[in-house]
């Protein structure tokens, strides 16, 4: 059964430059990875979940985020992706007020080092960080490059 994630992308505007707020894993497989390695605060689900709720859900479970009200009527639905690995993740653009420099991340338990029978705990995101769009494709999966150019064309529709 293929996997299914849902998020949410943050978007603000500094200085009147659109930036989009991305989140690095955390763990000891990424800890030295940079490029590509960027997601959308995103959440697997299954077949019979909400994706929009996952997407609410997790975007308080990884960024400590859970006080921040979405405005539903104001998501910007950016569609699906497939990413290289074969997970598709739906994402909706939500204009929020994030501190990227204050983020709280739930946690996972991870046999570490491998076939040492110890236990550690890590968080799911590790940092954050508000990007303008240039840096932002540089950082994020590759895949979800797409929930950029989508942002960017749908707002360039609006009158801001």
């Amino acid at each position: 059964m293929p996997r299914t994630s849902a998020g949410i992308l943050p978007y603000r505007f500094e200085g009147g430059t659109l930036q989009v707020l991305l989140v690095h894993p955390g763990g000891p497989f990424w800890a030295s990875k940079d490029t590509g390695a960027w997601s959308i605060p995103k959440g697997e689900h299954g077949p019979a979940d909400d994706p929009l709720e996952t997407a609410v859900r997790e975007l308080g479970e990884e960024t400590g985020a859970a006080s921040v009200t979405i405005d539903r009527g104001a998501l910007v639905e950016l569609g699906t992706v497939t990413q290289t690995g074969g997970k598709t993740v739906t994402a909706w653009a939500a204009e929020l007020a994030i501190d990227a420099q204050a983020i709280e991340s739930n946690t996972f338990t991870l046999e570490w080092p491998p076939r040492s029978g110890k236990e550690r705990e890590f968080p799911e995101v590790d940092r954050a960080e508000w990007l303008g769009l240039t840096a932002a494709r540089e950082k994020i999966n590759p895949a979800q490059a797409a929930f950029l150019d989508r942002l960017e064309d749908a707002l360039a529709r609006c009158d801001r």
